[in-house]
């Protein structure tokens, strides 16, 4: 018998002052039985960091054809193609030439590794941004899942605070690669 997902809801209070976007989104995480806490919240970081109307979660690790997170638009074509850890090349050139806008979130002790076997090819990637998260932060976050949460993120500067009311702050920052 397959192991079927474990059901997460984050309500998140977003106030993005980069973007000037300030809205809270109650959301629905399927965490897969091979996924992570932390990459389950770094998945939930993703959609914070781009949060819209219009995002949404793809199926994850079940499917091939999807990223993490995408955002289309009413025609049905894809504005941005999310990805998170560290994914194949071969599936970022692919994902570049469908969307608009392709970004990949690289976390954990490996990121670095991956970063540099990898970085020639992926400057050749049209609309291609990377984005590293701090080991430190992924790890707090992942301490923090809960099945149900509650989250309150101030973003300014390029750098965030998430605060799930219950203790201190966690502090991202992410670095563009």
């Amino acid at each position: 018998m397959a192991l079927k997902s474990t059901i997460y809801k984050a309500n998140v209070n977003i106030s993005d002052m980069d973007r000037h976007y300030y809205a809270e989104h109650a959301l629905t995480l399927a965490r897969h039985p091979s996924e992570t806490d932390e990459r389950m919240m770094v998945r939930l970081l993703a959609f914070v960091l781009n949060a819209d109307e219009a995002l949404v979660f793809g199926k994850g690790l079940s499917a091939d054809d999807e990223p993490d997170l995408w955002r289309r638009d009413l025609t049905g074509v894809i504005e941005e193609w999310i990805e998170v850890g560290l994914p194949d090349e071969r599936r970022l050139r692919k994902a570049s030439g469908r969307a608009q806008s392709v970004k990949v979130y690289c976390y954990g002790r490996t990121a670095d590794i991956w970063w540099q076997q990898n970085v020639r090819e992926l400057a050749k990637v049209p609309r291609l941004q990377v984005w590293q998260l701090g080991e430190g932060c992924t790890v707090a976050l992942a301490a923090r899942a809960q099945r149900t949460m509650q989250w309150q993120v101030t973003i300014q500067d390029g750098e965030l605070w998430l605060s799930d009311g219950e203790g201190e702050a966690v502090h991202v920052v992410p670095s563009a690669l």
